[in-house]
Parts: structure tokens; C-alpha cells; sequence
């Protein structure tokens, strides 16, 4: 899935060009990139599919010239996880049936990539010859209300690592995300899964039928050279839905594979700067900088530029050629505030 806008990055992540087309961790490589090579040992090129606006159907190809064009599905217009996913499915099914089909959002980190696979091997090998839907559960580190949570059922233990789901949460506050660790039954939801696309089409149909009905309408034309015509009259009625509310907090025959591999969805500045190496005094700074009485800052700028900074502490510093923010850390969240209020005075110049 590479679709999403990353505005929480602006103002480097652009509509334009979004996060995960960018080297946000300073690996010399984009989010995207990263993703295709995490999941290359396991999956052929040939089967992989990217389910990305049409406006960045060239970036992909750029980013993955060992694709060909058709194994790009272009959204005529966002519309959350529920039908990029479905969209994927459909697809897939119309190529092979049998598949099996793992779903990854194409901007996380990953701390060792072979854990990671192993993990996404047993979670294959689990779904083979079930009707069952599997997702990926993070063992927290801390009470983060920036991601949901899915609860283990520790009655329905299948493996030593996975479980039945009891329970799916969305973004809590922070008593109950505390609650939720101290619990010990509760995982960060990665929003990573495992499942038989017959299986996910018929989920959709029981929790999303007029979802179900748009796609299903035009079934003669996946994988075909009609595809995108008829995927483009159908998007828009798609209602706007995460795959979590739409789907996973109504299934059944659900399982969770409780992991630990070093995970995070490189969601915001802040967390960025969690998995970022920081100097003698806590801060993220690029390799041009004179840093003075300053702890705990990220500082981004373009590689050229000469950064100072004096007296300042727990800080976002972002510098692009048309603009600069300067915010505290613990106010991040009013990123989204701050594009709509530049776009309501400036419009779309600066986004």
C-alpha cells in the first residue's frame, strides 16, 4: 500500500511526492524501496502489486523498475485501507486464487529484517488450508496512543506466538494505552496481514457489502486492459474506511502472531527521531550543524545547508527550499493544523 499522503512529514513529505517515495531514514534508500528489498527474499518480483494513487504511478516505477507496469493499481482517489485492500484482492484472485496474500503498508521500519521474515513465513504457513484472517501484533515498548491495539486471547492460544484476536482498539488515551501495558495482553497493531484473498473478498462481503457489490460488479475486467476504466467508475462510490473498522473489529476467525523485531510505521517527526542516532545531547541533526545549549531537538535540512541553532530543547526543526517549521516535539500533532491553515491563506503552493 503506497498511496498514503505522509502529511504528518510535511513540509518534506509533499502531495507531490509523499514519504514513502523519500529517504527519510537516511538509508539512501526511499520507504518504498526498503519495503520491496524487506520482502524480495520471500516474495518473486513478478508477484508483487503496489496499490498507489494514479498521480504516482511513475514514482513507483521509478523507485521499482523491476515491476512492470500492470502490477501498479492506480486509486483514482483515496480512499483508506478497506479499498485499496479489496482492490488487491480482487485482483489477485483473478490471477490465482490460490495465493497467498500479504499486506504491508510501504513506510516502515524494520530492525532486523530476518526476524521479520520469519515471522512472515510462519504467518504464510498458518493461513495454509484456513479460512482464517492473520495480522501482526507488536509486543509495546511504552504506552503509545499513536497506534492501535489488538488484544491476544490467551484462552485461544494456537503457537507459543499466536493467538485468537479478542479485541481490536483503535488510537486510545493514554490511561487506557497504560492500562493496555500493564494488562500484558495487548499488541500494537502494525497493520501488516496474512490471508487468502477468497478469504478477505468474503469478509468484505459480510461487513462491507456495498463495498463488495462495486468491486464484484466488475468482475470480467481484472487483469485485463479495461481494469483501470471501470476501477475508476467505481472508486468513487467506495465509502472512505480503514480495513480495521470495516472489516477486522467484525471478523471471527481472526489470529494474532505476537512479534518483536524492532517496529515502527515512521509515523510522525517523533518517531523519527526515536529511531534516528542522536549526538552527546539528544538531538537529530544533519552533518552541517553548530548546535549550541540545545538537547533533545530533530533538525532536518537539505544536505548543503549550514544549520545553527542556539538555546532551544525538545524541538522539530524542518528545513525545505520553500519552508521552514519550527514546533515543539510534544506538539507534532498540529502539523495537520498547519497545512490546512497555510493552504487556507496560500493554497496548494506550499503543500
Amino acid at each position: 500500500m503506497a498511496g498514503g499522503i505522509g502529511s504528518r512529514f510535511w513540509p518534506i513529505s509533499r502531495n507531490s511526492r509523499p514519504k514513502q517515495f523519500l529517504d527519510i531514514l537516511g538509508t539512501g534508500k526511499t520507504l518504498l524501496r526498503s519495503t520491496f528489498e524487506r520482502f524480495l527474499p520471500l516474495v518473486p518480483a513478478e508477484n508483487f502489486l503496489v496499490v498507489t494513487n494514479a498521480a504516482y504511478c511513475d514514482l513507483v516505477l521509478r523507485e521499482i523498475p523491476e515491476l512492470s507496469r500492470s502490477q501498479v493499481l492506480c486509486e483514482p482517489i483515496g480512499r483508506n485501507t478497506a479499498p485499496c485492500i479489496a482492490y488487491a484482492a480482487f485482483r489477485l484472485r483473478a490471477i490465482d486464487p490460490d495465493a497467498g496474500m500479504i499486506v504491508t503498508p510501504s513506510d516502515h521500519y524494520i530492525a532486523d529484517e530476518n526476524i521479520f521474515r520469519e515471522v512472515i513465513g510462519e504467518c504464510a504457513d498458518f493461513i495454509d488450508g484456513r479460512n482464517s484472517l492473520m495480522t501482526i501484533g507488536i509486543e509495546p515498548t511504552c504506552p503509545n496512543t499513536g497506534y492501535g491495539y489488538i488484544q491476544a486471547d490467551n484462552s485461544c492460544r494456537v503457537t507459543d506466538s499466536i493467538y485468537k484476536v479478542k479485541t481490536f482498539t483503535e488510537k486510545p488515551g493514554i490511561e487506557m494505552a497504560t492500562a493496555f501495558i500493564e494488562s500484558g495482553e495487548f499488541y500494537w497493531n502494525s497493520g501488516i496481514f496474512i490471508w487468502k484473498p477468497d478469504t478477505i473478498i468474503s469478509e468484505i462481503k459480510k461487513s462491507l457489502p456495498d463495498m463488495y457489490e462495486l468491486f464484484d460488479s466488475i468482475l470480467p475486467w481484472y487483469n485485463t486492459s479495461q481494469e483501470e476504466e471501470y476501477i475508476r467508475k467505481i472508486y468513487p462510490e467506495c465509502k472512505g474506511i480503514s480495513i480495521d473498522v470495516g472489516v477486522m473489529e467484525k471478523a471471527e476467525d481472526t489470529f494474532v502472531r505476537c512479534s518483536k523485531f524492532g517496529w515502527s510505521d515512521i509515523g510522525t517527526w517523533g518517531s523519527l527521531y526515536d529511531h534516528s542516532d542522536k549526538d552527546g545531547e539528544g538531538n537529530v541533526v544533519p552533518a552541517h550543524s553548530a548546535l549550541f545549549d540545545t538537547r533533545n531537538c530533530i533538525v532536518k535540512a537539505p544536505a548543503d545547508k549550514m544549520v545553527v541553532v542556539e538555546n532551544l530543547e525538545d524541538f522539530i526543526i524542518v528545513d525545505s527550499p520553500d519552508v521552514l517549521v519550527v514546533c515543539p516535539r510534544d506538539n507534532e500533532q498540529n502539523i495537520k493544523k498547519y497545512i490546512e491553515e497555510v493552504k487556507f491563506r496560500k493554497g496548494d503552493r506550499f503543500i
